[in-house]
């Protein structure tokens, strides 16, 4: 791996296959990418600035050195370049955005009793996911219908172990559209039958299914098993108005994504059609900024890349896209190796499969017409926003990445910090913090803040440039923003000082009364222009991490009320206090079960759960509310 000055002589990079990444000053990956040769594409970079794309201009000026890696082959470089920037999500990294406000139907086969659970947001490996649809309503309509004939439970997981605890199914087994596994009225092979079904439903295969059932209504009813036929005609009923919401566009073998790609100068949106058995059973937008002026062949490769990268991706055999990619062979083997079989590629050039690479297509353009809507002044005021920070405040940079703390506490008791990230005037959520603090008794936010504020100022440094490392606390901050006066600026100014990272960073503190932002090395405030995007944009800051704290903060304050109700009952120890938890959940559902619900539990001795009782029911009582009625 290369370390050296931002333009290393050609002669010292490697021409061979393998990843560069680039880095700011602040040792932060801004750029990931792979090359055939390293020599070659490198030497693009250091050509006349204002012969580059302006962004592939803005992130070259942006950075302070590169580095590589060498690979063996193609294949092992496009793997560790999605790895790394999965790893460290670089700002000028293209990074397709999934369009996270259509439902998914997403099915829980991690599970023991899988559910079907219509979703939105992001996916995660262990479960199956259909989609995306139109509406949720329409959705949980197909769901419903398919229920009466393969009753998988729909229960959240609270209410399945409640069920499961008091050995009472819910009205949805009563009216036949749940199996009851909470009370082991089916066999796991029964279950996984109906799951089998939902699973194909979803999969495409409505018109074999439909056609089987059928089959059997007319068995049944030849044999004048005539219950058992009028039961099989509800299914092909319920089965086809299900089906009605599922478009059949091409023959029922039909198994393929459709890929639809648009760019213009600054940003690149796709498109993608799932079809399984001729049906369109969902669709998926994403868009994304361009940071290089890429071909037609790379956008579709860029798009390849993103999409089936994704842990949580189903790669088909058959993807069609309207040009193939500049690396065909590399992406085959590497949408192979992720699928375990072959995978195909094609180009249809007519017919009914061109005219879904076209339907792809225009479904592409849609999203991008939109998105561009989206930011016209969302993104515009963001990074007004950041320039007017970056003048008002007298910064060095505009500050992209801002860190902000709050301290919240009862009387002194419970203290939390908080930490909440905003990169880009956007919140990155994944890089919040809460801390406990430790060393603080009774009432004093500067000594709370110095702890919270060192304990993060601790880990500035740690590694975070090599794959697989956490990104996110060990990332380096542009702006430290305290919530408070000038104490607590003071505080994380000699923090600073201490650990000799005030030249590396900048801290601001922002006061509640009037909207007062001061800086280290004058006792005057700076008063931003009312309604002005900077003050905006520090304020949501500051209210987020208000918020962050005090959420953090009831639930310290529940877990302690809850240790010290159930501490001094003898034989009820650490580990005891905590199964009880897990088994109830809170103190007042242990009262809503009742003593012998507390009784029942064959790990906790009979003296140690009258105990329990006698000092959560002092009056004597012998059982706790009746549950609800479902």
């Amino acid at each position: 791996m290369g370390g050296m000055p931002l333009r290393p002589p050609t002669k010292t990079i490697p021409d061979e296959p393998g990843c560069y990444q680039f880095f700011d000053d602040l040792g932060r990956v801004i750029y990931v990418g792979k090359a055939r040769s390293l020599r070659s594409r490198l030497s693009s970079y250091f050509q006349d600035p204002s012969a580059l794309h302006p962004r592939t201009s803005q992130m070259v000026a942006a950075a302070e050195r590169v580095e590589w890696m060498t690979t063996t082959t193609e294949v092992e470089a496009l793997i560790l370049e999605i790895s790394l920037i999965q790893s460290f999500k670089p700002r000028y990294n293209v990074r397709l955005k999934d369009d996270k406000s259509y439902p998914w139907l997403a099915i829980t086969t991690d599970q023991q009793w899988p559910r079907p659970v219509v979703t939105r947001g992001a996916r995660r490996r262990g479960v199956r996911y259909f989609g995306p649809f139109g509406h949720p309503r329409s959705l949980r309509r197909t769901v419903d219908l398919l229920l009466p004939t393969f009753p998988l439970r729909t229960c959240s997981d609270e209410k399945f172990k409640r069920h499961k605890r008091s050995e009472r199914p819910c009205l949805l087994f009563d009216i036949e559209r749940c199996s009851g596994p909470c009370i082991g009225a089916v066999e796991p092979a029964d279950y996984q039958a109906h799951l089998d079904g939902f699973l194909r439903f979803f999969g495409g295969e409505a018109s074999p299914m439909i056609l089987d059932l059928t089959q059997r209504m007319a068995s049944a009813a030849a044999d004048q098993d005539y219950e058992r036929a009028a039961r099989l005609r509800d299914a092909v009923a319920s089965m086809e108005e299900a089906a009605e919401s599922q478009q059949l566009v091409l023959g029922d073998r039909d198994d393929l994504d459709v890929l639809g790609v648009v760019a213009d100068d600054l940003q690149l949106a796709a498109s993608l059609l799932h079809i399984r058995h001729g049906r369109v059973v969902g669709r998926s937008s994403y868009v994304a900024d361009l940071v290089e002026d890429l071909e037609r062949g790379e956008l579709v490769a860029t798009a390849l890349r993103e999409i089936y990268g994704d842990p949580a991706a189903q790669v088909p055999g058959v993807v069609g896209v309207s040009e193939l990619p500049d690396d065909e062979v590399t992406m085959l083997e590497w949408l192979s190796e992720r699928r375990g079989l072959s995978v195909s590629l094609t180009v249809p050039q007519r017919g009914r499969k061109r005219g879904l690479v076209e339907m792809a297509e225009r479904n592409a353009l849609d999203e991008l017409l939109r998105d561009k809507t989206r930011r016209a002044s969302d993104h515009n005021a963001r990074s007004k926003a950041l320039l007017e920070l970056q003048t008002a405040l007298n910064l060095k940079r505009p500050p992209f990445r801002i860190e902000c703390y709050d301290m919240s506490h009862l009387q002194g008791t419970s203290y939390v910090g908080s930490m909440v990230v905003f990169e880009d005037g956007v919140p990155m959520k994944s890089a919040y913090r809460h801390f406990s603090v430790k060393t603080v008794a009774g009432n004093d936010d500067f000594a709370a803040m110095d702890e919270v504020v060192r304990r993060r100022l601790r880990r500035w440094d740690e590694p975070s440039t090599t794959a697989g490392a956490r990104r996110g606390f060990a990332a380096p901050a542009d702006l430290l923003l305290i919530d408070g006066g000038l104490g607590q600026l003071g505080v994380v100014v000699r923090a600073l000082e201490d650990f000799e990272l005030s030249e590396r960073t900048e801290v601001a503190s922002l006061a509640k009364r009037f909207e007062e932002v001061y800086r280290p090395g004058s006792s005057q405030p700076i008063v931003l222009a009312r309604g002005s995007e900077g003050l905006f944009l520090l304020q949501r800051i500051r209210d987020e991490a208000h918020r962050f704290a005090i959420s953090f903060h009831r639930s310290t304050r529940g877990r302690a009320m809850t240790k010290s109700v159930l501490e001094g009952i003898p034989g009820l120890g650490p580990s005891r206090r905590e199964r009880l938890m897990e088994e109830f959940g809170t103190v007042e559902a242990i009262r809503v079960a009742g003593r012998t619900a507390l009784a029942a539990l064959s790990w906790l001795p009979a003296e140690v759960a009258d105990g329990i009782w006698s000092q959560l029911m002092p009056d004597g009582a012998e059982t706790g509310e009746p549950e609800e009625a479902d």
